[in-house]
């Protein structure tokens, strides 16, 4: 509610469905009725959950519109191309029908905990290789709280956010002893494509071209500071 100078009260809607995660307030609302714009989806209940102590995540639940199914990959593309990444929800479970209470609203409280398994990619598993890839697969597993991770399983997906990150950049710094951005594990949030930019022979691509451009820099000034001493001097 807000009160007027006058003494009367506006009534602006109910908070209990705003929340706060990660330092940005969330209006659960917003990402429902984006949610219902995409194709298959009949109804959505977005909920903030922490099954893990200090771990809050937003969850997706939706159910599929009659004779169809809801493709949760797709449906997670398009929704990241519409929302800024702090009200993208961690996990999307598709339900035959929401939990109601005795009233016949929806009993948040008795959605079920998302199945990490689920959140796994469709592909087949790919295991991890000896090497890099081992090493950066087992640091997700303990960070995660999961039993195995495939090469192209997604971090994000399987509840990783940005809190882990700094996590994760601090363990993978320890385990592999070389410096990684924090930029870096989201532009490639997969065991595949991480091991692929760090090359898998102890240095970062990125430091690799940052080095290039140092020495090219370096070499075009010597090049100008050779031809400045060539020029014939004035009198």
């Amino acid at each position: 509610m807000r009160r007027r100078p006058d003494g009367t009260l506006d009534f602006l809607g109910r908070m209990d469905f705003q929340v706060k995660i990660r330092g940005y307030r969330i209006e659960l609302g917003e990402i429902e009725a984006q949610l219902r714009k995409e194709a298959g989806v009949r109804d959505v209940v977005v909920a903030a959950r922490e099954d893990a102590p200090g771990d809050k995540r937003l969850v997706a639940y939706l159910i599929a519109e009659t004779g169809q199914s809801i493709d949760v990959d797709v449906l997670k593309a398009s929704v990241r191309a519409e929302l800024p990444d702090y009200m993208v929800p961690s996990a999307f479970v598709v339900l035959p029908k929401f939990p109601l209470t005795p009233n016949g609203k929806v009993d948040r409280k008795a959605l079920p905990a998302p199945d990490k398994a689920a959140a796994r990619t469709a592909a087949a598993y790919a295991p991890p290789a000896e090497g890099i890839e081992t090493q950066i697969a087992a640091v997700w597993t303990e960070l995660l709280s999961v039993d195995r991770v495939g090469l192209d399983d997604n971090f994000f997906d399987l509840g990783g956010h940005s809190l882990l990150t700094v996590q994760l950049q601090r363990r993978l710094k320890d385990v592999l002893s070389r410096p990684l951005a924090l930029t870096d594990l989201f532009r490639f949030p997969t065991i595949r494509s991480l091991a692929e930019f760090l090359g898998g022979d102890g240095t970062s691509k990125t430091m690799e071209k940052s080095k290039d451009r140092a020495d090219a820099r370096r070499a075009a000034m010597a090049r100008r500071n050779e031809a400045r001493d060539r020029r014939p001097q004035r009198r």
